[in-house]
């Protein structure tokens, strides 16, 4: 069993920097955000029922995400190829990112020890992080409910 991660970046921290590749080919780079606000989004799995409905409604507000101007990042244990796949059949149109070493979901503190039915895994826990554009964290939401939860960061940017 992995090491338990560390504590999660608290409000007013610089968010921990990272590089992670992405499912449209390339890497993205946290610190060459600087100067936008980032949805820091990490989920457990492609294309399973709550991971879905987190990634839809934050693709069905990008429209008012963008105007806000975000961008949004999620962020999950599987592949590049099972991201692209994931997001081509859902419409994503935001970058999903490759952290198969959950080293990044490590340092935000959401690979955590999860138990199913008795079983007891690692895994991500479902957590987003609103990093501001001065690269501090400005809102966390430690355990996500995926319904609703994309009208919470609309909210939370407006107040940024």
């Amino acid at each position: 069993m992995a090491a338990q991660s560390g504590s999660m970046p608290e409000v007013g921290k610089r968010a921990p920097a990272f590089t992670l590749p992405g499912h449209r080919g390339g890497k993205v780079q946290l610190t060459k955000l600087k100067g936008r606000p980032v949805v820091l989004y990490f989920y457990p799995k492609d294309d399973t029922p709550g991971c879905t409905v987190e990634a839809e409604a934050f693709r069905d507000a990008m429209t008012e995400l963008e105007a806000a101007g975000a961008v949004v990042l999620g962020v999950g244990p599987d592949g590049v190829a099972s991201h692209r796949k994931f997001a081509e059949k859902y419409r994503l149109d935001f970058e999903l990112l490759a952290d198969e070493q959950h080293k990044v979901a490590e340092k935000y503190g959401v690979w955590v020890e999860k138990n199913l039915y008795g079983r007891k895994y690692m895994g991500v826990q479902r957590a987003t992080f609103l990093i501001g554009p001065t690269g501090k964290v400005a809102c966390v939401w430690p355990k996500v409910k995926p319904k609703g939860h994309a009208q919470e960061v609309l909210e939370a940017l407006g107040a940024l």
